[in-house]
């Protein structure tokens, strides 16, 4: 079985599903300077395009399958150009991380381009769902590491027994292990298995977690690529991030760049979910409008898109933003900091006018006070304070004073913890109070009102 494989993804000019024939396809070349971008409209991805070609897992996932789709293509000639000529394509690409933070990625992979000093280098994919192929294997090549961490949930027990299966089958194969490829590199790669701690998206306590220690944050520096994983330099990265890497390096980064916005390049999955007729994951150019996109792949707003009340654009821990500033949104890291928000992990939570936004964002400091690993002061007893007024605003049983105690309460927990989670649980709030204040005042004052009539 190992030669067949080796010959299927070595062969050249072979047409090996839709990405088979892209290497070496006259129209695309390797350009060493990204697109100029001359786009005024975004979205309406082609299918040709779209670097998750089985996202519904309608197809075969096993490597069989995978090898149909044109995973593994020509593996060992991209290996053979060396890890510099892969970080290039990556920085060309314009690759931002999908985890949240946006950093390029071309840029925090070169940080792992440093002499040996005889410790082993790693690389961790903080993946909820997925399974390993080519892009783990490059990826971990051009950071010269020898091994990969997959950390994925472990209530996700089918898609992790999937994940371990598929792991098999390509060590079998002999596309990792001993020669990896044929390329004269070993590269192992392990799934862990997590414990559902929210806390553990972050990277130095996902890499405690690994190591068996409690999923708490670490100080920094020193940052993980000079001391991370058992002590060595590693990389930590969304499994998203890495997810595209094989296709931007067959295609080439100015293909990927040719999508989005400048400085907002690429697809993206966005996940739908909410007050729309048709809930889903889609993959999407980059700067799509987001009402074009809640209308086109979520079926719309229940009620139309009238009754919209709010919408969280990247996530929980994303400010909400208004119907008044979602008809102009655009679905990228800038155009939703110009809205005062964040592309986040573009999970997009849509709520109606039937939504008590307040009582919404009371529930989402609920889960960051349990998900707080409790290390940090601030997010500690600032997660419960938030608790408690929101609590007693989701009944109108408070001050209006006390809007302004909580918004404070926020400030001093944003910036003032080892990792993000306080940042996270601070900003729905302040979206609360940015754009639905009137409406707490108002629930505060009907609670007065009735209790002067009793």
């Amino acid at each position: 079985m190992t030669n067949s494989v080796i010959n299927h993804f070595n062969l050249r000019g072979r047409t090996l599903g839709k990405l088979g024939p892209l290497l070496h396809h006259p129209k695309i070349k390797h350009s060493t300077q990204p697109p100029s971008q001359t786009k005024s409209s975004y979205g309406k991805l082609k299918d040709e395009d779209r670097v998750f070609t089985n996202l519904y897992g309608r197809h075969d996932w096993r490597l069989q399958g995978a090898l149909k789709r044109g995973d593994w293509y020509k593996t060992k000639d991209i290996m053979n150009k060396g890890p510099e000529w892969i970080i290039n394509e990556i920085k060309i690409s314009g690759l931002r991380g999908r985890g949240g933070a946006g950093f390029p990625s071309g840029v925090k992979w070169s940080f792992m381009l440093k002499p040996p000093d005889g410790r082993p280098k790693y690389l961790i994919i903080n993946a909820d769902e997925g399974e390993p192929g080519t892009w783990c294997l490059l990826a971990g090549f051009a950071m010269g590491a020898k091994a990969a961490y997959i950390y994925i949930r472990g209530e996700f027990y089918n898609e992790a027994s999937n994940m371990q299966v598929a792991i098999a089958e390509a060590y079998q194969a002999g596309l990792i292990g001993k020669n990896a490829c044929e390329s004269h590199y070993d590269f192992d790669i392990f799934m862990h298995r997590g414990a559902g701690a929210y806390i553990c998206g972050e990277e130095t306590a996902l890499i405690e977690s690994i190591e068996g220690k409690q999923g708490k944050p670490r100080l920094k520096p020193p940052f993980p690529a000079d001391v991370g994983l058992f002590g060595c330099p590693t990389t930590v990265t969304n499994v998203e991030t890495v997810a595209v890497a094989a296709a931007i390096l067959r295609r080439g980064g100015s293909w990927f760049a040719s999508f989005g916005r400048p400085n907002n390049s690429g697809t993206k999955l966005f996940a739908i979910s909410g007050h729309v007729c048709t809930p889903c994951v889609v993959e999407e150019e980059m700067s799509i409008p987001l009402q074009e996109l809640v209308e086109r792949y979520g079926g719309g707003v229940v009620g139309g898109w009238e009754n919209l009340l709010a919408i969280i654009p990247g996530g929980s821990s994303t400010p909400c933003i208004p119907q008044s500033v979602c008809n102009t949104a655009i679905m990228d890291f800038d155009g939703l900091i110009a809205c005062g928000t964040s592309l986040g992990t573009a999970a997009v939570i849509v709520m109606n006018k039937q939504t008590d936004i307040i009582k919404a964002i009371a529930r989402l400091i609920v889960f960051y006070k349990h998900e707080s690993c409790g290390q940090c002061t601030p997010c500690r007893e600032g997660t419960s304070w938030m608790d408690k007024i929101m609590a007693r605003l989701v009944d109108g049983n408070a001050r209006c004073e006390e809007i302004d105690m909580l918004y404070e309460i926020s400030k001093q927990i944003e910036g003032h913890t080892i990792c993000a989670l306080g940042d996270a649980a601070a900003w729905p709030v302040q979206g609360l109070i940015r754009h639905f204040r009137p409406e707490i005042e108002c629930r505060i004052q009907k609670n007065q009102a009735m209790k002067c009539c009793q």
